[in-house]
């Protein structure tokens, strides 16, 4: 029998992509030794690497977009591949245009009206959340169903790996970040990905303080140089206490550098977003506030002491009554305002006593 070969594409944000990985390793739980390539964009890479259910990644170059010429001939090698199935979870025009010319005999996505002329399978995508699993991953799981059947207990998640180096090298540099033998370290998710996913600077200042009065852990503020001046809006509102805390001028110098880090970490509290994601496929504690506009269901579920994400719709879902999402978007600030750290202080409370061993007598660092 031939071995089967199938393509994976997901292009766009990280934490897309560390989703539809799940994918990959449905794929070879049923058939081991088939190869699974896996197309996604440069900046993505990282999380990508040593993967073991990824055979190939395939890079989807900048240049594809501003060279048709470029672009043609990466669709023109797509198809002198011999894939039995395309799975498409990206479902935009280049990821389109990738399954069109691929020769496969499966080819799956979500259903799109314009799209029903090139995909034979598509698949609904389920929009109600039901607690047990993240929608994110169910969805992407059932892609899979026309090509292995529906197996409901199927349940994979999302998983980073790092070498050896790696690991040693971000445990000597954290070690360094340590005031004294054994203190914790938190990440925390400073900024969102965009303004309307990032918590009130104010408020978030207000977390920060709340999390110092309960552990002597060291914060390292998640941001790139180029977002200084928005970390620092949080910074200066913080206390004084609470600022000899921070290692705020520390930062990775690259994504797998922080990744390595992140595997140091003992939690990563903050705005929800690719971080988080990287943080629980690392398997390491997370507490995340999530955006009035996102479907928290889709990214989380509520069943472990592990993993914690508030929502301001836990709280006042009469907000929300007859609202889409372009409504909620428009009204971001408001919502945001009003989702004052008070609401899940007693969550954070919880999570910090299960997930946080800061009760242990310390000593300074020689």
């Amino acid at each position: 029998m031939a071995q089967k070969k199938f393509l994976v594409i997901q292009q766009k944000m990280i934490g897309d992509v560390l989703a539809s990985t799940v994918i990959c390793e449905g794929l070879k739980s049923v058939f081991p030794s088939c190869i699974v390539h896996f197309v996604a964009n440069h900046n993505t890479l990282p999380v990508l690497e040593h993967h073991p259910f990824i055979d190939k990644v395939i890079v989807f170059e900048k240049i594809y977009r501003s060279s048709k010429i470029e672009f043609f001939k990466f669709l023109k090698s797509i198809q002198s591949q011999p894939y039995y199935a395309v799975i498409d979870a990206y479902g935009k025009l280049e990821s389109n245009l990738i399954s069109l010319f691929s020769k496969a005999t499966y080819k799956v996505s979500h259903p799109k009206w314009y799209t029903k002329w090139i995909y034979n399978h598509r698949i609904e995508e389920n929009l109600n959340p039901d607690g047990k699993f993240p929608s994110a991953l169910q969805n992407r799981l059932r892609l899979l169903e026309p090509i292995i059947g529906s197996q409901t207990n199927l349940e994979v998640y999302p998983k980073i790996y790092l070498s050896t180096k790696e690991t040693t090298t971000a445990k000597n540099t954290v070690d360094t970040l340590r005031e004294t033998t054994g203190q914790s370290m938190i990440m925390i998710g400073i900024l969102g990905s965009s303004p309307i996913k990032t918590y009130p600077a104010k408020y978030m200042a207000d977390i920060l303080d709340f999390i110092c009065q309960r552990t002597d852990a060291k914060l390292i503020f998640n941001y790139i140089p180029n977002q200084k001046k928005e970390a620092l809006a949080v910074y200066h509102q913080c206390k004084k206490e609470t600022r000899a805390q921070i290692a705020i001028d520390f930062y990775a110098e690259s994504l797998r550098e922080f990744l390595a880090i992140l595997d140091q970490c003992d939690a990563l509290i903050g705005n929800e977003g690719g971080a988080v994601n990287m943080a629980k496929a690392l398997n390491i504690p997370t507490f995340c506030v999530f955006s009035p506009f996102i479907v928290k269901g889709a990214w989380h579920v509520d069943n472990s002491k592990k993993h914690m994400g508030v929502h301001l719709k836990d709280h006042r879902p009469q907000v929300f009554e007859n609202r889409n999402k372009k409504s909620i978007k428009k009204d971001i600030e408001t919502l945001y305002t009003s989702f004052e750290p008070e609401l899940f202080k007693k969550d954070l409370a919880r999570f910090i006593v299960e997930n946080l061993d800061d009760k242990k007598e310390t000593t300074p660092q020689k």
